[in-house]
């Protein structure tokens, strides 16, 4: 219930709400962070795939241009020509060996003259380049051979893989790079692979050389965009979490103000949800209605009808009870002018109001307002002054007491008896009424001290002049112990008990 000293435990999802607040912002920037790293990793593989294009596009020119120049010699004799296939080795990078065939005999190498081996075309992409498992010379090691024919004649230069290797190795360090040359392909270890070549598990990418017949692929192994994100993006971690720890620290702040007494009167102020109840006023002597003092009730759309005792002291506090009394007065004018009928002349309501209330000339318009909603005389407004917080005497009280007299509007203290201000309101304001606190009452018959200060009430009210209602009659004695004694009126559960408006109207009797 509202207000009380133990709470109803708070939702689940309220308690988790701060921390799912503080983990969005988190893992939003993770999310996104992640995503920047797929994308830095994709260009790096990229632009490494390129660049390891264009090195290695430099390494097949230097071999095609070796084999091309060597080729007007095919179908010489070697004797004639091993010189210049060696001079060639000289004065060309990367050029391992030269070697001429004809009629798909190789008859002429740089490295051993003579010599006599089966050239196949088929082994070369295109005819031109073949990625070698090694030969009869250095059996399993890689080599690159280009070859480059006319007719039956034809030139081969060959480069050693060890180039290809460091190519693949220095190029962009940490970034994955394979060779593929047809169905073969070498990665950094040195090793030509014949088996399906398996994608990179992130940032696949393929480069394709525009002048020669192979291709680079690029890219990293699983969890590279992670690594990426835990060595380049601590900064941006750091500044998620603060993000998060703000955000999730707004929202239970909010939360909690939300939730607050204030909020919550605030709330129930704008849903309308302070409803009047009734308790019915008797005259002394024969008992019939006189009136009904209007009580405030909360009904909470959860909690159901809320007691005045757990909000009103709250609400007087935060200054709130001046617009709740405010909309109550409204309320009461809507629900009873339309019964107005029902009510004898001068049939009273009494409406509770506090300090607040006493210090702004607007509680006079709404004093008009609510007796203008009813036949000229029909009811006689009561305005009973509360003593939780003390009223201040002041120019704007006296000028504010002074109007409503002169509307017809009464003053009650309420509660006489039980405050240190009952006594000085009588001094320093013009009341009309005492009501009797329902302790003393409760003590008729019962405690003969307390019916002293009583009797001393109702023998103080005569003598001042002022009118009298007994509150928190409950039995017979009471009441008649209190009409013995010419008290105006009376209200309490012997009579009857606070109402809604269905249940007064049905009661009342025209």
């Amino acid at each position: 219930m509202p207000f009380t000293i133990k709470r109803t435990g708070r939702s689940p999802f309220r308690a988790l709400l701060p921390w799912l607040v503080g983990v969005m912002p988190i893992l939003f920037g993770v999310l996104i962070m992640h995503w920047q790293a797929q994308r830095e990793l994709q260009y790096r593989a990229q632009s490494t795939a390129e660049q390891a294009v264009e090195h290695l596009d430099w390494i097949v020119s230097n071999l095609s241009g070796a084999a091309t120049s060597l080729l007007p010699l095919a179908g010489n004799p070697c004797a004639e020509v091993q010189l210049a296939l060696r001079e060639v080795v000289t004065r060309t990078s990367f050029v391992r060996s030269t070697n001429l065939f004809h009629a798909g005999n190789l008859y002429c190498s740089s490295l051993f003259g003579d010599y006599s081996e089966p050239v196949n075309a088929t082994d070369y992409v295109d005819g031109t380049l073949w990625l070698m498992d090694g030969n009869s010379v250095t059996p399993g090691h890689a080599l690159l051979v280009y070859r480059v024919s006319n007719g039956e004649d034809g030139a081969i230069s060959t480069a050693d893989g060890d180039h290809l290797i460091t190519a693949l190795r220095l190029i962009g360090p940490g970034v994955g790079l394979r060779m593929q040359v047809g169905p073969r392909w070498i990665g950094e270890d040195g090793k030509v692979h014949s088996e399906a070549m398996q994608a990179y598990a992130e940032s696949h990418e393929v480069a394709t050389s525009k002048r020669f017949p192979y291709s680079i692929h690029s890219g990293f192994e699983a969890g590279e965009s992670w690594r990426l994100m835990g060595s380049e993006y601590p900064a941006l971690y750091g500044l998620m979490v603060f993000l998060g720890v703000a955000a999730g620290t707004a929202c239970r702040w909010q939360l909690r103000r939300a939730s607050s007494p204030r909020a919550e009167l605030q709330r129930a102020i704008e849903a309308d949800e302070f409803v009047p109840f009734y308790q019915p006023v008797v005259r002394g002597g024969e008992f019939r209605w006189a009136g009904a003092e209007v009580l405030m009730r909360w009904q909470h759309p959860r909690e159901g009808l809320v007691r005045p005792d757990l909000f009103i002291p709250y609400a007087e506090h935060s200054g709130q009870i001046v617009p709740m009394t405010r909309r109550l007065m409204q309320r009461v004018a809507a629900d009873l002018a339309p019964h107005a009928d029902k009510f004898e002349d001068g049939f009273h309501i009494g409406i509770n109001i506090t300090a607040d209330h006493c210090q702004d000339l607007s509680l006079y318009e709404e004093c008009r307002r609510f007796l203008a909603a009813f036949p000229p005389g029909r009811v006689l407004l009561t305005l009973e002054l509360t003593e939780r917080k003390l009223i201040e005497a002041s120019a704007t009280t006296t000028e504010l007491f002074d109007k409503l007299h002169e509307l017809g509007v009464m003053i009650a203290i309420d509660d006489f008896g039980t405050g240190q201000s009952s006594l000085s309101y009588l001094r320093q304001f013009k009341v009309d009424y005492l009501k009797i606190d329902q302790s003393f009452v409760a003590m008729i018959g019962v405690d003969a001290l307390s019916l002293h200060i009583l009797d001393s009430i109702i023998t103080l009210s005569g003598k001042l002049g002022l009118g009298m209602v007994a509150e928190g009659v409950e039995t017979v004695g009471q009441r008649d112990y209190l009409a013995e004694r010419q008290v105006d009126f009376q209200q309490g559960y012997l009579f009857a008990r606070p109402m809604p408006l269905d249940d007064f109207l049905s009661a009342i009797k025209p």
